[in-house]
């Protein structure tokens, strides 16, 4: 069974951090808190743990999944061609409910980018979500908990809590975070591979961009 840690939803405990972080390095697969819904999560460059996760949401590999980073500075190492436009847009944005679809760069690991060559990158308004992803020092995936074909939001009550998620994950992951109850809501998803950024789901956070 996964461990399940509870973190304090303003200043998580390093004790426990560092217990999430040494199963990340582990490969190991976590759930926890985002400023939206709950996550799977785990290293963005092992693909093993990766391949576990589209497992455990029942998804096909290959389907593309976007990854959290802890600040504006990392997710420009995973990004490149980032207009001056763009980047004053995230940084009034972030950290927040937003999922930004960018040009990987060369750091982005190949099995994660798709036909597009592009990523979703997010910052997530979330403390703990923030400290694992500084403490690991890499991108954390990110994807619903929400099984394949269910929109995150479409879980009601079912899954916004570590004990819910417990008796439906508890089996097949390595470490439950309880960062608290959170009512399920999507990210916004905005393109800004384009001239002009393109809202593809409009969701939680600004409807105006600008």
């Amino acid at each position: 069974m996964a461990a399940i840690l509870q973190l304090h939803p303003e200043h998580p405990q390093k004790r426990h951090v560092d217990r999430v972080v040494e199963a990340l390095h582990r490969g190991g697969v976590i759930v926890y808190p985002t400023d939206t819904v709950y996550g799977l999560g785990c290293d963005i460059f092992n693909r093993k743990a990766i391949n576990r996760i589209y497992q455990i949401k029942q998804a096909p590999a290959g389907k593309p999944l976007s990854f959290v980073c802890s600040d504006l500075k990392d997710l420009a190492r995973y990004a490149k061609d980032i207009s001056n436009a763009a980047y004053r847009m995230m940084k009034r944005l972030l950290p927040g409910p937003y999922t930004f679809i960018l040009e990987a760069s060369r750091d982005v690991p190949k099995f994660m980018i798709g036909k597009r060559r592009t990523v979703g990158i997010r910052v997530p308004d979330n403390p703990i979500c923030l400290e694992i992803v500084q403490a690991l020092g890499r991108p954390v995936l990110s994807t619903s908990v929400a099984p394949s074909g269910i929109a995150a939001s479409a879980n009601g009550n079912d899954l916004n809590d570590a004990d819910s998620i417990a008796a439906r994950y508890g089996k097949v992951v390595d470490v439950i975070v309880d960062g608290g109850v959170i009512v399920p809501e999507p990210s916004t998803v905005v393109d800004l591979t384009g001239e002009e950024p393109e809202i593809l789901r409009a969701s939680a956070g600004e409807a105006d961009l600008y």
